[in-house]
């Protein structure tokens, strides 16, 4: 079965609803501003970002956007915005626009690439 495209996925997540497509796109940005040479790849439903590893992936659903971090529980969460209580994954649940902001996404970034390196 082929893999979606990634701008297939986008059309698709645009016709789900504008604020999940905004969302969408608002964490792209915040992904290539922090790390510029980070690959994209349409896996799972959602996009994969990956900088030598995979570190985290946005997923759009009806109601929310998830950023999920492969070792999200490695993560100091040091504001407390992280959601799950598995053994590796962790998300951050947006609901609009502004949560993109003010969850701290840019921060977790970083933090998340770097977990996965040294659980690598």
């Amino acid at each position: 079965m082929a893999t979606k495209s990634l701008h297939v996925l986008l059309d698709d997540i645009r016709l789900l609803g504008s604020e999940q497509h905004l969302i969408v796109e608002a964490v792209r940005a915040s992904v290539k501003s922090s790390f510029p040479d980070t690959l994209e790849e349409v896996k799972y439903g959602g996009i994969l970002f990956s900088s030598g590893v995979h570190f985290c992936g946005v997923f759009a659903y009806k109601e929310h956007v998830s950023v999920e971090f492969s070792m999200g529980a490695k993560i100091a969460d040091t504001y407390g915005f992280l959601e799950g209580r598995g053994k590796g994954r962790r998300h951050l649940k947006l609901f609009t626009l502004i949560d993109v902001e003010e969850k701290k996404v840019v921060h977790y970034l970083p933090l998340a690439l770097e977990a996965v390196k040294e659980n690598a």
